[in-house]
């Protein structure tokens, strides 16, 4: 089995087909949320923190910090909210930038073996981003397109994923720490997205032998019940072999879907995650009143 390990200073997650699916917290990302961005380039980081505690307390087992803001010291802003929320929590980080300056910022403030998100199969994007992650000793993302744009084609996704698994080895980062993105796009817009995704997942599995991450609330944009068809998604997704996702974590019907799903696949033993999370704290130890069993039963054949 292919683990791909992350790690704070003091924390370790792995990520691997037969080990419990790991959710990357997604919210602590300026792009659609406007006062974050605001707040975040006057320098106000307290919605940074607040989200990240929120996020952990829900169950995520990374955040993916992004300070993409359109005008703003991004290199700077990414290392002081790298900074800050290492300083609360003990989470392992992915760092999310498409710039490969404050990718390096990044990295350079950080402690541990982060995820570096991202690298695409474009020729001179690999040559600056695999470098980095080389020198750092880091994991990093694939995303499965390139120069010619995102394939309609599941086997052109499966070729770039390839292409970029070959040319991280020029540079000495092995498959286990390379975490394969499929592009999952919008059922709404295209309607054998799913099916390709997961056709994909196989591939990249049974194939590259790689881990794999999406983000997930790609699947159901433009459709309403979203978080319906994101959790339905996400457990199809694991059975097909995915092993994380950027997604929210806050949504406890996607958060119990994944969970779920972990159990269906034999990867929480002894389903002792499920029955933490779902144990009726009365079952455990009877009833307040001292009663063992089903009190109301008893009542209603009196």
């Amino acid at each position: 089995m292919t683990h791909t390990v992350i790690s704070s200073a003091t924390r370790e997650v792995v990520i691997g087909f037969d080990r419990p699916f790991v959710m990357i917290g997604e919210r602590i990302n300026p792009t659609g949320r406007k006062l974050l961005a605001e707040e975040m380039k006057r320098g106000d980081f307290s919605r940074v923190e607040s989200d990240a505690l929120a996020q952990v307390a829900a169950g995520a087992h990374m955040l993916d910090i992004n300070a993409g803001i359109p005008l703003a010291d991004e290199p700077a802003l990414l290392a002081r909210a790298i900074q800050l929320v290492q300083a609360i929590t003990d989470v392992p980080l992915s760092i999310d930038s498409s710039i490969v300056a404050a990718l390096e910022a990044g990295l350079a403030v950080y402690k541990g073996k982060p995820l570096v998100n991202s690298v695409t199969g474009e020729d001179e994007q690999m040559e600056r981003v695999l470098p980095l992650v080389a020198k750092y000793g880091a994991a990093v993302v694939a995303i499965s397109n390139d120069e010619t744009g995102i394939s309609v084609d599941p086997d052109v996704r499966f070729n770039v994923a390839k292409k970029i698994v070959n040319r991280a080895a020029d540079y000495g980062i092995p498959a286990s720490d390379i975490v394969v993105d499929p592009l999952v796009m919008p059922i709404g817009a295209m309607g054998t997205a799913g099916r390709q995704v997961f056709a994909l997942l196989r591939r990249l599995v049974t194939e590259l032998k790689v881990n794999t991450t999406c983000g997930a609330s790609n699947i159901s944009f433009g459709l309403p019940a979203r978080t319906n068809i994101t959790g339905t998604f996400l457990a199809m997704a694991i059975s097909n072999g995915m092993s994380s996702a950027i997604m929210n974590p806050l949504h406890p019907e996607v958060k119990t879907m994944v969970m779920a799903a972990d159990v269906l696949a034999g990867n929480d033993q002894d389903c002792m995650a499920w029955i933490r999370a779902n144990r009726d704290p009365d079952a455990a130890g009877g009833a307040r009143d001292g009663r063992v069993g089903g009190g109301r039963r008893a009542r209603r054949t009196e």
